[in-house]
């Protein structure tokens, strides 16, 4: 098979345009969706910067993973190279395996502990290997989440067949080779409460088969995740986590009540009957690998509530908070970030270039709340298109600063485009392992502003491997040049400064390096001690 971008359409997947799935489909060979002649559509006129993976073995993705003694384990080798590879591992700790053929370790472990594992690769064309830290103990989610939710593709008209359309396209796109894995299912798919724990069900007419497509997911070798609040009503108007009733229904007259946001006054608001750990008994007998916590203003017991419940599912869920903790977050941020794997530090990002101004600079009073395991979340991409196609309005250099910015945050990086409307320029976004890899550093540390002159700004992140990430951001209306000072990076001597989105070395520098920056554009180095 090909380099990335040149994956096989397959043709038992569904359209994401399809009307709402009365019975349950799904293709028969999960793992085979990778073939020949797939051509994402024809790129915007931008320049792409990422180079393309080379057609031998290359091995990407965090050099870390966390799991809890006991808890499920699914992790797929992202790798890059032509098709058929195969896969070992050396060092994995008891109780997981590895499939040779796809490159997924599953199963469970009770050894606690640091494991020093070399996963190897090989095709017809060479073979490569990369040391990676399995880290089994009362922490997991040791770098962001990376994956792709519903919400801003297409709202409250999600179905069956377009989060399996998503899931799919992340596997014949080679997302997954680039560490793309939770596929999130956002609000709406909620129907009533029932079942064994009496908990929430899914709506039968959109998701028939529930259990059916977290299991058909994870078969790809990809995470699923939803959505929920701890209101009696979520803001699409779905079942919540508690009820005014002790048997979690609640009176049909408040449901059809519209309250502002933030009042307190019921639906949208917590009842006094709270269904948390039923909801997770559920979840965990359904396999979800990620939640969604959506409310206003977000608050220390129903998170903490929430945490418990899903410690007692069986399984390593992750824990994101949103929509917006900005009105009270910083007073409680102590506590919540013990709690919390993510959080909103934010509102709801926006289409738009003075959003990602907002969300994603001038975010430095956070940094010291963030640490592996707990990430500040400035909120979703606003990259490719939205559902059926339609184009957003960041620029292809505003695109640049906003994927540049996110992995310089360490933050969470959740795609929320139309996975089956992408183009070239989109896929670099995507793809670029040397940019991906600052937001997957193993130190987790989030990038602080180092220099600020008129429009013209600097940002640094210091990488496990002692080099520094940095941005030089030009947010004016004109080009202009930036300039990084190693004193304001606490270097010096020579050092040599790398182009990531061109992945390329630029060469070396005694005591500073400008570069010529475009309007709402950046250009993202790694700045690493010459050697002699």
């Amino acid at each position: 098979m090909g380099a990335a971008f040149t994956w096989a359409q397959n043709t038992n997947a569904p359209s994401g345009n399809s009307s709402p799935p009365t019975t349950a489909s799904f293709p028969d060979s999960p793992t085979n969706i990778t073939g020949t002649g797939f051509v994402p559509e024809q790129s915007i006129n931008a320049p792409i910067l990422s180079p393309l993976p080379p057609r031998t073995p290359l091995i990407h993705g965090p050099k870390i993973f966390g799991v809890r003694p006991g808890s499920p384990f699914l992790y797929t080798i992202p790798a890059t190279g032509d098709r058929p590879m195969t896969f070992s591992a050396q060092g994995l700790p008891t109780g997981l395996t590895l499939d040779a053929a796809t490159g997924q370790i599953t199963g469970t472990t009770q050894q606690k502990g640091t494991f020093q594992v070399t996963f190897h690769a090989k095709n017809a064309l060479g073979e490569t290997n990369r040391p990676f830290k399995i880290v089994v103990g009362d922490e997991f989610v040791l770098t962001p989440p990376m994956g792709w939710n519903s919400w801003n593709c297409w709202g409250s008209s999600i179905n069956q067949d377009k989060i399996l359309a998503a899931a799919n396209a992340m596997v014949r796109t080679g997302l997954i080779q680039h560490g793309w894995s939770y596929v999130n299912v956002d609000d709406k798919w909620q129907g009533s409460r029932g079942g064994e724990f009496n908990a929430i069900q899914s709506n039968p007419r959109a998701f028939p088969d529930f259990k059916g497509l977290a299991d058909h997911v994870h078969a790809m070798g990809l995470k699923f995740g939803l959505y929920s609040t701890p209101w009696e009503k979520s803001y699409a108007g779905g079942v919540g986590g508690s009820a005014e009733n002790p048997d979690g229904t609640t009176d049909k007259a408040l449901m059809q009540t519209h309250p502002k946001q933030n009042e307190k006054i019921l639906p949208l608001a917590i009842g006094p009957y709270h269904f948390f750990s039923n909801d997770a008994k559920q979840w965990g007998v359904w396999e979800v690998d990620y939640l969604k916590f959506d409310w206003a203003p977000n608050e220390v017991p129903e998170t903490k509530e929430m945490e418990d419940a899903l410690s007692g599912s069986g399984r390593d869920i992750v824990l994101s908070l949103s929509n917006n903790t900005t009105n009270n977050l910083f007073d409680i941020i102590g506590d919540m970030s013990q709690i919390a794997n993510c959080w909103r530090i934010c509102g709801d990002i926006g289409d738009h270039w003075t959003s990602i101004l907002s969300h994603g600079f001038h975010q430095d009073k956070w940094a010291p709340f963030q640490k592996p395991g707990h990430w500040n979340d400035p909120d979703m991409f606003q990259i490719g298109v939205a559902g059926g196609g339609k184009p957003k309005h960041l620029t292809p250099n505003e695109q640049y600063t906003h994927v540049s910015m996110w992995c310089l945050l360490s933050a969470p990086l959740l795609l929320g485009c139309d996975l089956d409307h992408l183009d070239n320029f989109t896929l670099g976004l995507m793809t670029n392992d040397e940019v991906i890899d600052v937001d997957q550093d193993e130190l987790g540390k989030q990038a602080l502003n180092v220099s600020k002159n008129g429009d013209l700004e600097v940002y640094a992140k210091p990488m496990v491997d002692g080099s520094k990430a940095v941005g030089l951001f030009n947010l004016g209306p004109a080009e202009a040049a930036v300039t990084v000072k190693w004193s304001d990076l606490g270097v010096s001597g020579k050092q040599t400064v790398r182009d990531l989105w061109r992945q390329q070395d630029v060469g070396a520098f005694d005591d500073s390096y400008t570069a010529q920056v475009a309007s709402h554009g950046v250009v993202l180095v790694r700045v690493i001690p010459a050697t002699p």
